[in-house]
């Protein structure tokens, strides 16, 4: 049967039933491989409060009661806009989409003395770790460290008042009423940056991301060529159920990062809030041209441009690959390595690809931040 808006189509013999195709449609999409979400720390932002509402000009009129006087109510407060800490959120992406936030207005003022309803609060949810600056200024207005914290960025304007309020012994029926304030407006940057307790330093492959799938469960992208790390990770080392550190891995740096050259120097900001550093050296490199003593020279010097304050926090040398090299070229190349920095720090020989050394080195770790107070800003 085929009309002008039905047209019945027979099934074909070889057509499969519908049920068998929904269960291959579900396996197929269980096989979709969708991409990473898009890394964001840092946007800018206009929070809008709400106005106050208007007082109401009203007087009492009732039955029997010529002159019942004034009794216009005031209006209702503003919302404000207010930032919550949100653990569930680790990037400041969704500002990337959404760069006007206003609270709503209070209500008018009615009659019988009735005051208008303030304006709902507008909650706006950021990742922990989130520093909340003015755009103007550049000032610093507040941080969220904690879960659930709540920080308010533009408070909502009062309220107008009703003819009520003026009424005097000498002016029983007052005509006069005030507007409500407007709320504040804000032009904000939010800022972001990871709460780690260890940060791992050091050029393009020398091994951050593979030595943090070794000692905790982030599972970051690991490949043989450089800058294959292209924003922060985050992971969560366990020595015991009840003793936990987190340690944070960022791209790596190359000499004029602090120019822009390569992914510059910003994810250097993630470090800031880290009680330890650990600088990872590559023993066997494959992309440079192997002189070991440049490398750490050329870290150090692009901690220096950032942060004096970062470059003087307490860093470790970990050495990293020893698996690729021969013992006794292994010992050669570190002593050497040691002796031309004449560092007198701690030094680790480990391999993130075969494990060896890491549960050392993390123990170490474990013990060196419980000793550390938390750096602020």
């Amino acid at each position: 049967m085929t009309g002008f808006f039905y047209t019945y189509r027979k099934k074909a013999p070889d057509e499969p039933p519908t049920k068998i195709k929904a269960i291959f449609f579900r396996f197929w999409r269980k096989t979709l491989t969708y991409p990473p979400m898009k890394f964001v720390d840092e946007v800018s932002i206009r929070v809008e409060a709400g106005n106050g509402g208007n007082g109401c000009l009203s007087f009492r009129r009732e039955k029997f009661i010529p002159r019942g006087g004034p009794d216009g109510g005031d209006g209702g407060d503003g919302g404000d806009v207010m930032l919550v800490a949100d653990t569930n959120l680790n990037t400041l992406v969704d500002f990337r989409y959404t760069k006007v936030f206003r609270a709503q207005r209070g209500k008018d003022g009615r009659g019988a003395q009735c005051t208008g309803a303030r304006g709902d609060d507008l909650r706006v949810r950021v990742p922990v770790g989130t520093i909340v600056l003015n755009s103007a200024t550049n000032e610093v207005i507040g941080e969220l460290l904690t879960e659930h914290q709540r920080l308010t960025v533009a408070c909502g304007g009062k309220r107008g008042l009703g003819n009520t309020r003026f009424k005097t012994s000498t002016n029983r029926a007052p005509r006069k009423t005030t507007e409500g304030q407007p709320g504040e407006k804000r032009d904000l940057v939010l800022e972001l940056r990871l709460l780690a307790d260890v940060g791992l330093l050091g050029k393009p492959n020398a091994g951050k991301s593979t030595l943090i799938r070794a000692v905790s469960s982030a599972r970051p992208k690991v490949a043989g060529y450089p800058f294959t790390t292209l924003y922060p990770n985050l992971g969560v080392v366990r020595i015991a159920s009840d003793r936990s550190f987190v340690m944070a891995d960022i791209p790596g740096l190359i000499p004029g990062a602090a120019e822009g050259l390569g992914l510059g120097i910003r994810f250097l900001r993630h470090l800031s809030r880290t009680r330890l550093l650990l600088h990872l050296v590559d023993m066997a490199p494959e992309w440079t041209d192997g002189d070991l003593w440049r490398d750490v020279r050329d870290i150090s010097n692009e901690l220096v441009k950032f942060d004096a304050e970062l470059a003087g926090r307490e860093r470790w040398l970990v050495l990293n690959k020893i698996d690729l090299l021969p013992p006794d070229e292994r010992e050669r190349c570190g002593k050497d390595l040691l002796e031309r920095l004449q560092w007198n720090g701690p030094v680790f020989r480990i391999s993130a690809h075969t494990g060896a050394g890491c549960r050392e080195l993390v123990s170490h770790v474990m013990k060196c931040i419980g000793k550390t107070k938390i750096p602020r800003d």
